[in-house]
């Protein structure tokens, strides 16, 4: 054979004898692989019987704690539902027994009931013998009465109706005085509970202005330049404004005079605003002026449009809002007009809804009420007679005008909402504090109540309170009685009344207090 075939028969031969040891190889391995593989199999089941037979143990021991929870729980059920049925059964035995001794004395109550029952049947016979017997006398008595006074039993028995009429007539007219009088004291109090109930809801506050505004100066030499040379610059100020300037010796202070206060505070406002700039001048003056008016005719009008939102009476022609607004650079007795007037609107309306009258009417007559004082400088009449002008000339229904014309008693009111405005108008006008005095008058007033009332033998302490309206004053235990203390107040009221002016009364309140003190040791 050539040799190429041998190499060929070789290398056949090699392969196969390559292909059978790689084959043997691998199957090795691989048995290798699955015997370890068993093993490991084993093992795992081995573990896995393992914890399931630990895991069947707890589960076991957990469902006999279980079984033992619940077996406690439900003895202690059944011995507290065994507890409720003694306790029912308890009930049930006493409540048989207390029925039972019911029973017994309705028993006793109902053979006692029927002997009373024979007992007063026999006493409503012998009732009617009685009462046959005793009408026999008595038409025996009429007989004999008539026989007497020779008169019939109908004519007599005239005579006492008239005699019971006219008794009656008596009494029926001292029941109708008693209830009258009940009645007007009856009205008075609700009628001061309602005023005390409005004035507490209603609570504003009022400025007090005088005729003067003071102002201030950054110093002495600015007054050389207010007055100017010659006294030009003061002059064209009064005759561009209206007011007197008083330039005297208060040290860096100018004072601006003027009944009209709108003119008053125009002019401040002008001056303030030359002293700021520095150039003073009769043209500068002139521009300052200007301004200062438009700026007081915007406040006039935010006056006027919060006071209509204030008080909710929208719809107000605008140019009674604008004099409204005028309203609160007036005074009236130092109380702010327009501030004045918002309260007035204010407690009328509380009045009419504590009555059941028309709140909006009495809220809107009582916010224009005063009107008339935005113009009465400037027109000829009273502020009544103008405001109600005013309110017809801008279309205000004649209710309203009528609560105007009448909150002074220039004309008789005729609506419940006018006699309204009248009260709401002397309560706001009356109230402590609304309208000012004299700082130095009200203070010399209260001193000499104090003073009166210390004057007196007995008297500890005392104040005057109330803006001087009561004065309260604590008397010594020891040196008055009680029944003293009536005469001491009858002696201060006495004496403050020869002493003393003062607008309404003062109320004079003796105080005397006795106290026991002890110490437990």
């Amino acid at each position: 054979m050539p040799t190429f075939v041998w190499i060929i028969l070789a290398a056949v031969i090699g392969c196969a004898v390559g292909v059978i040891a790689g084959f043997t190889y691998r199957k090795n391995v691989a048995e290798k692989k699955i015997g370890r593989t068993e093993e490991y199999a084993k093992k795992l089941l081995d573990d896995a019987t393992h914890r399931a037979d630990e895991k069947k143990k707890e589960m076991l021991l957990e469902a006999k704690e279980e079984i033992l929870h619940l077996k406690t729980e439900l003895d202690k059920e059944i011995r507290t539902r065994r507890a409720e049925l003694q306790r029912s059964e308890r009930r049930m035995i006493q409540r048989e027994e207390t029925l039972d001794k019911r029973e017994e004395q309705l028993e006793k109550k109902r053979d006692g009931l029927a002997e009373r029952e024979e007992s007063l049947n026999e006493k409503f016979a012998q009732a009617q013998q009685v009462e046959e017997e005793a009408e026999q006398l008595r038409q025996k008595q009429v007989e004999e009465l008539e026989r007497i006074a020779t008169m019939t039993q109908d004519e007599a028995r005239q005579i006492i109706m008239d005699r019971v009429q006219k008794e009656a007539f008596h009494d029926a007219a001292a029941t109708v005085r008693d209830i009258e009088s009940r009645a007007k004291e009856e009205g008075e109090k609700k009628a001061r509970n309602i005023i005390a109930l409005a004035i507490q809801k209603c609570a504003a506050d009022h400025v007090a202005e005088t005729t003067v505004s003071v102002i201030n100066l950054p110093n002495d030499d600015m007054k050389g330049r207010i007055i100017g040379r010659e006294g030009r610059n003061i002059r064209a100020l009064e005759t561009a404004t209206g007011v007197d300037l008083i330039i005297d010796d208060t040290p860096e202070a100018v004072i601006v005079s003027a009944f009209d206060p709108v003119r008053r505070e125009i002019a401040r406002i002008a001056i303030e605003k030359l002293i700021m700039d520095g150039r003073i001048h009769p043209a500068r003056i002139e521009e300052c002026v200007e301004k200062a008016k438009k700026e007081v005719d915007n406040q006039i009008r935010e006056a006027g449009e919060q006071a209509v939102f204030e008080t909710d009476q929208h719809g107000i022609h605008p140019e009674l809002v604008k004099l409204l607004g005028r309203m609160r650079f007036r005074t009236s007795y130092g109380q702010n007009v327009l501030k004045h007037s918002i309260e007035v609107s204010h407690l009328a309306g509380l009045m009419a809804a504590e009555l059941g009258a028309d709140v909006a009417l009495a809220k809107r007559a009582g916010l224009l009420h005063d009107i008339g004082k935005a113009v009465d400088h400037e027109q000829e009449g009273t502020h009544v007679s103008l405001g109600g002008e005013l309110a017809r000339k801008y279309h205000e229904s004649p209710d309203v005008i009528h609560a105007i014309l009448a909150h002074h008693n220039d004309v008789e009111p005729q609506t419940v909402e006018a006699v309204l405005v009248q009260a709401a108008d002397a309560i706001s006008a009356a109230r402590p504090g609304a309208r000012r005095e004299s700082l130095e008058n009200y203070i010399k007033r209260l001193t000499k109540l104090e003073e009166i009332a210390n004057s007196f033998s007995g008297v500890e302490k005392c104040f005057a309170i109330q803006s001087g309206r009561e004065v309260r004053i604590m008397v010594k235990p020891e040196d008055v009685t009680d029944e003293g203390t009536k005469v001491l107040a009858k002696e201060i009221a006495k004496r403050i009344e020869k002493e003393m002016e003062y607008p309404g009364q003062i109320r004079v309140n003796v105080i005397r207090e006795t106290r026991s003190t002890e110490y437990a040791k």
